[in-house]
């Protein structure tokens, strides 16, 4: 497998006022992140609000840059990259977003949306262009024929299959889907899904999925990284977490999203409290006070790294620091 983006112990430190008069204070929204994204594959990045995912897909796009560590994208350090650089990424890692009726010019054709991406950013000549439109436009499940509409006039699933014909005009390596199902009528999620898994197939498409449905990361998902208070806490390949999580976290947020029946006990399965503010960090592990594990270490010491609890499997938490790496 082809490393194509990678982030190493990765930081996102920002400087937070929290009245006129007061002074900028740093807050940590992202502490030592370290994960891999392969070619032809997809990690999902799981964990509730305010648990760094949203700060990750900003630094993964380049709206953003990292406090410290390091982000390669095929080995190059996204940092470092040239203008030149700069654009020929943007082109090759680009995002679908949870709304796609807010990512859509609504005063604009759907012909002439993908004509001015594909106009600005190719060679490609007016013909070419408009053969190149129609094909993407079929690869996502609209009639070609109806290019000529505005966005209004289709229905919030087909925007979205709109929205994704927009992402991979330009042929990307790399998909951020932040959300991009959760706005959906749950009949047309797993249309969604399924278009995502047959566009991997056809075009080698790497995705990095940002969900709150855990059904459909089992489904989309290689890989999967947990994530919790800026920091990742649970990392390994999608069946292993589903199948055998290790950090409490990680067993309670499956747990919590995954009531089966009707008539079960929807009590036992509530994660209690919530993710700690990143103006009062605490002390300790930053899930002490939610973990039914907890014990007198946690209070006082932050876990260490990721350590190896089976090959292509990782946490973070004092349970496991008998194992090294």
């Amino acid at each position: 497998m082809i490393e194509l983006l990678k982030f190493t112990n990765v930081k996102k430190i920002y400087n937070v006022r929290q009245g006129i008069f007061s002074k900028p204070v740093q807050a940590a929204s992202l502490s030592d992140v370290n994960f891999t994204i392969y070619d032809d594959s997809t990690l999902s990045i799981v964990g509730e609000s305010g648990s760094g995912k949203t700060t990750t897909t900003r630094l993964v796009l380049g709206l953003e840059k990292p406090s410290g560590g390091t982000i390669k994208y095929k080995d190059k350090d996204i940092t470092k990259f040239s203008k030149a650089d700069i654009k020929q990424y943007r082109r090759k890692v680009q995002a679908v977003f949870q709304d796609p009726y807010s990512s859509l010019d609504p005063y604009m054709t759907i012909e002439n949306l993908l004509k001015e991406t594909l106009t600005i950013n190719t060679d490609l000549s007016k013909k070419e262009i408009d053969y190149r439109i129609d094909s993407l436009l079929d690869s996502v499940g609209i009639i070609p024929e109806h290019k000529k509409r505005y966005q209004d006039e289709f229905s919030g699933g087909q925007r979205q299959r709109l929205s994704i014909a927009r992402a991979i005009a330009l042929e990307p390596e790399l998909l951020v889907l932040d959300e991009p199902i959760s706005a959906l009528d749950v009949s047309i999620r797993g249309q969604i899904l399924n278009l995502f898994k047959d566009l991997q197939k056809k075009q080698h498409i790497s995705y990095l999925f940002i969900s709150h449905d855990l059904a459909s990361v089992r489904y989309i998902s290689d890989y999967i990284a947990v994530m919790y208070f800026g920091k990742i806490v649970e990392y390994g390949k999608a069946e292993t977490i589903f199948e055998n999580p290790k950090h409490p976290y990680t067993k309670a947020l499956l747990k919590a999203g995954m009531v089966k029946n009707v008539g079960e006990n929807f009590e036992q399965h509530i994660l209690e409290g919530e993710i700690p503010s990143i103006l009062d960090p605490p002390t300790g592990c930053p899930f002490h006070s939610r973990c039914k594990s907890c014990h007198k270490l946690c209070l006082e010491k932050e876990p260490w790294d990721l350590q190896i609890i089976e090959k292509d499997h990782y946490a973070a938490c004092h349970l496991f620091n008998d194992f090294t790496i």
